[in-house]
C-alpha cells in the first residue's frame, strides 16, 4: 500500500491500526551478520508505551516484542526483519460516537474525506502506528551507534514555557485539555558527506521523516526560523581546524550545509501540536445527517503528545541517516 513504507535503502514499513490485533514494522536492507539486540529494542518501545504516568494516556499495553523473522540468534540474517506487539487493552466502544463524529483538528476529518470512514480509534492515523517506527528506529540507532553515532533529544518547551512542564500538563488535564511544545533532537558523531543533492538532501529527507510524524506541525534545523533575523556576519558560522579535523565555530546550520553533512553536531526542533482528542465540548459535524452537532471526546488520550513522542522523533531522525549512510554501506 502506498505510503507506509520509508527509505531508500534501509526501508520501513509500519502496519498495524490502533484497534486490531497487532501493530508492527518490517524491515528491509540490512546486511546479514549484523548483531541486533532485541532487549534493546523493547527497552525504547517502553519509553514510547502508554500508562506510565499521569502524563499519558491511561491505556495499558504491555507492548511486549514479538520476533516474527530476519533475526536468529541475535544477528540479521538478511532477509526481511518483521517484529510485532498486540493490541490487548482495546475500548473501542468508546469510539462509537467518533466513527460518525469527526473529532476537531484530528485525521478523522481527512480520512472520512479520502476514504469515506472514520477508522475506530483513528486506524493508521492513531499513536499506535508509531510503534514500528520506534522498532525500525532502535535498530537504526544501534546500527548507527556500532558507527559512533548517538541521537538524543529533550523537551524544550511546553505551551510556550520553558520548565514546570509536568504542572503544566496536568492543569491542561483538569481542564479537559491538552498542551503542545518543541521538542529538540540532536545527532552527535555523523560522518561529513551524507546527503544527495538536489532533491534527496539529508536536511529534506530529516524533515519529512519529522513530518510524517502525527501531531508534528513543524521542522527546523539548527537556528532555523531564528535566521530569518539575522544578518550574513551573524548566521554564518566561521570555519576553523582542530587536530586535522574541519569544524565550525558555531552551529547554527544545525550541522547541514547544502543538504550535506559536515560533522558537526546535527540539530533539529519539532514543533508537536495539542493533542486534537480532549473532553472539552467542541462543534463538529455528524457524518451521517450531514448536520451540525457538538462532541466531547471520551476515552484515554494524552494530555500532551511530548513525553511520549521523544523515542518517535529520534527513531525517525535515525532512519533518515542510516538510509544515506547505506549509499555509502554499513
Amino acid at each position: 500500500m502506498k505510503g507506509n513504507t520509508f527509505g531508500k535503502n534501509f526501508k520501513l514499513t509500519t502496519f498495524g491500526e490502533s484497534h486490531g490485533r497487532e501493530v508492527g514494522a518490517i524491515i528491509q536492507g540490512i546486511p546479514a551478520g549484523i548483531s541486533i539486540s532485541i532487549t534493546e529494542i523493547q527497552k525504547e518501545l517502553n519509553r514510547r508505551k502508554p500508562g506510565k504516568s499521569s502524563l499519558e494516556s491511561s491505556r495499558k499495553e504491555p507492548d511486549k516484542l514479538e520476533l516474527i523473522s530476519g533475526i536468529k540468534k541475535g544477528k540479521t540474517t538478511g532477509r526481511k526483519i518483521k517484529l510485532q506487539v498486540k493490541n490487548i487493552d482495546k475500548h473501542s466502544e468508546e469510539y462509537n460516537e467518533i466513527i460518525k463524529k469527526p473529532r476537531p483538528s484530528h485525521a478523522d476529518l481527512t480520512y472520512f474525506q479520502k476514504f469515506g470512514r472514520i477508522p475506530i480509534g483513528g486506524g493508521r492515523s492513531s499513536g499506535r502506528e508509531t510503534i514500528g517506527r520506534v522498532i525500525g528506529g532502535s535498530i537504526a540507532k544501534q546500527i548507527l551507534s556500532k558507527n559512533g553515532i548517538e541521537i538524543k533529544s529533550k523537551i524544550i518547551e511546553i505551551n510556550g514555557k520553558k520548565q514546570d512542564f509536568e504542572q503544566t500538563i496536568l492543569k491542561a488535564k483538569e481542564n479537559f485539555d491538552s498542551v503542545g511544545g518543541i521538542v529538540e533532537i540532536v545527532a552527535t558523531g555523523v560522518h561529513p558527506g551524507l546527503g544527495e543533492p538536489v532533491f534527496d538532501k539529508l536536511d529534506a529527507d530529516i524533515a519529512k521523516a519529522l513530518m510524517s510524524i502525527g501531531g508534528v506541525k513543524g521542522v527546523e534545523i539548527g537556528a532555523g526560523f531564528e535566521s530569518a533575523k539575522m544578518k550574513g556576519s551573524e548566521n554564518n558560522d566561521p570555519i576553523t581546524i582542530k587536530d586535522k579535523i574541519i569544524l565550525t565555530k558555531t552551529n547554527n546550520a544545525g550541522g547541514i550545509l547544502g543538504g550535506i553533512s559536515n560533522g558537526m553536531p546535527i540539530i533539529v526542533r519539532i514543533a508537536v501540536k495539542p493533542t486534537s482528542s480532549i473532553g472539552k465540548e467542541q462543534d463538529t459535524i455528524d457524518i451521517d445527517s450531514m448536520k451540525e452537532t457538538k462532541i466531547r471526546v471520551k476515552g484515554r488520550h494524552d494530555p500532551c503528545i511530548c513525553p511520549r513522542i521523544l523515542p518517535v522523533a529520534e527513531s525517525m531522525v535515525a532512519l533518515a541517516i542510516i538510509d544515506h549512510l547505506l549509499y555509502k554501506k554499513i
